[in-house]
């Protein structure tokens, strides 16, 4: 009985170490960007062996895209599953940008967001790597867009480009990262939740939909 159920034990030690070390790594390249993110500096800062490292993920370049698929699995958990609550539409997009501007804000990584991070790395270096980023912000992108597609159908905003919409509400958020982290404040997430709400309001939203960025 023991021979059966002890390779089990040893999967789930593994995939619970493999777990750590890609918290570790996620929040790393969220500050070190992922061409920083090395097998050697990793191994530093999750205090595990180069070895063991290597054996996991057996690149440089395996490191990164893993670390990648565990930055995005976070994202949706922490921002796009939370307002699947609200119904498509006005209450969801507003929903989504606040749990982004609370993401940033909160530092689930020490580096802010972890793709506005990496997506500065790696936007001009062709390869899977890239690909991997870029995939994880389009696909977050046009989560956004059809939201806002979503409103207008059903007559909630109003606007002649759905994609213009969603191009400047979701600058706005990233703005606030970016922002908040050079200067040290949070009063960007401030600026940005007040610009938010002005230009959803002109658009149309309404007012219940609007106390959402308040939640």
């Amino acid at each position: 009985m023991s021979d059966r159920t002890e390779p089990d034990g040893r999967r789930a030690r593994g995939d619970a170490s493999r777990n750590v070390i890609l918290e570790r790594a996620t929040d790393l390249a969220s500050i070190a960007g992922l061409d920083g993110l090395t097998i050697g500096r990793l191994a530093t800062a999750a205090g595990s062996s180069k070895s063991s490292i290597a054996t996991l993920f057996h690149s440089k370049e395996g490191l990164q895209l893993a670390t990648v698929a565990a930055a995005r699995e976070v994202f949706t958990a922490r921002i796009i599953e939370p307002a699947r609550a609200e119904p498509r539409g006005a209450h969801r997009l507003i929903a989504l940008l606040r749990n982004a501007m609370a993401y940033s804000r909160d530092r689930v990584f020490s580096g802010g967001c972890f793709f506005a991070a990496t997506a500065a790395d790696v936007d001009s270096k062709p390869g899977p790597v890239r690909d991997a980023v870029r995939a994880a912000l389009t696909d977050w992108y046009r989560y956004l867009e059809l939201q806002v597609e979503a409103a207008i159908a059903a007559g909630e905003l109003h606007t002649d480009s759905a994609s213009a919409l969603a191009f400047e509400l979701v600058s706005l958020t990233e703005h606030a990262n970016a922002r908040s982290l050079l200067l040290g404040s949070a009063e960007p997430y401030e600026v940005a939740g007040r610009a938010l709400a002005e230009r959803l309001r002109a658009a149309g939203a309404s007012r219940d939909a609007l106390e959402l960025l308040d939640r």
